[in-house]
């Protein structure tokens, strides 16, 4: 979001986690009044915030009906990935030319440490995933593209809303992934970098619109 009243960004923080935990039922229109007195907010800061969210893509206003959170399909999934292509694989030649951050060096001892274990915990893989694509864009030092990254990355975190679990297996080739990007992060290798950072979107957006699918499949 913009620079805009502290009061107005905690209603989009708020509502925006409601959003992507499942809080808010995707089938109602969201109401001022009710999230107003949920949040104990008042309803010009909660007004402002559905306007960003819905700026954002995780809310959409249908004529006649009111404002729904928006419901994304295996083409909108596909579509943020490739535009994730196009934006990481930039911040990864970035923090290249820029060398590892302290974040970043935290973030592969973690990813270290998952490698080196017998059984892995999924939810926390991806979490730590999730923190050095985070730590990757402040290294770029561009808040920019900081701030489209965190849309993107909000964005995606709602079209896989429904799906609970991981392949195992395609997390461990996360976890190896991100250490083969950040080896070459920490070696000053740009061109390295981006093509490692593609490859790893390119496995994981293959992996996810196939468990997507066979999720939407099932009965």
């Amino acid at each position: 979001m913009s620079q805009i009243d502290p009061l107005c960004q905690k209603a989009y923080a708020r509502i925006r986690d409601m959003i992507l935990s499942g809080a808010l039922d995707a089938s109602a229109a969201i109401s001022e009044r009710r999230l107003a007195e949920t949040l104990d907010i008042g309803r010009t800061p909660v007004r402002e915030a559905i306007k960003s969210l819905t700026r954002d893509g995780l809310l959409s206003v249908s004529p006649m009906r009111g404002t729904f959170v928006r419901r994304l399909s295996l083409a909108d999934l596909r579509e943020i990935h490739e535009i994730r292509l196009a934006l990481e694989g930039v911040a990864a030649l970035l923090a290249a030319q820029r060398g590892p951050t302290e974040a970043l060096v935290r973030c592969a001892a973690d990813l270290r440490g998952l490698a080196g274990m017998t059984s892995v915990d999924v939810d926390e893989a991806q979490r730590i995933g999730w923190d050095f694509h985070q730590a990757l864009f402040a290294a770029t030092k561009n808040q920019r593209m900081t701030h489209m990254y965190e849309t993107l990355r909000a964005q995606n975190g709602l079209a896989l809303q429904r799906v609970h679990g991981y392949e195992i297996s395609r997390t461990r080739q996360a976890i190896l992934e991100h250490l083969e990007i950040f080896a070459a992060i920490e070696a000053r290798d740009a061109d390295q970098a981006q093509h490692r950072m593609w490859d790893h979107l390119a496995h994981a957006l293959d992996a996810r619109l196939r468990f997507v699918a066979s999720f939407a499949s099932e009965p």
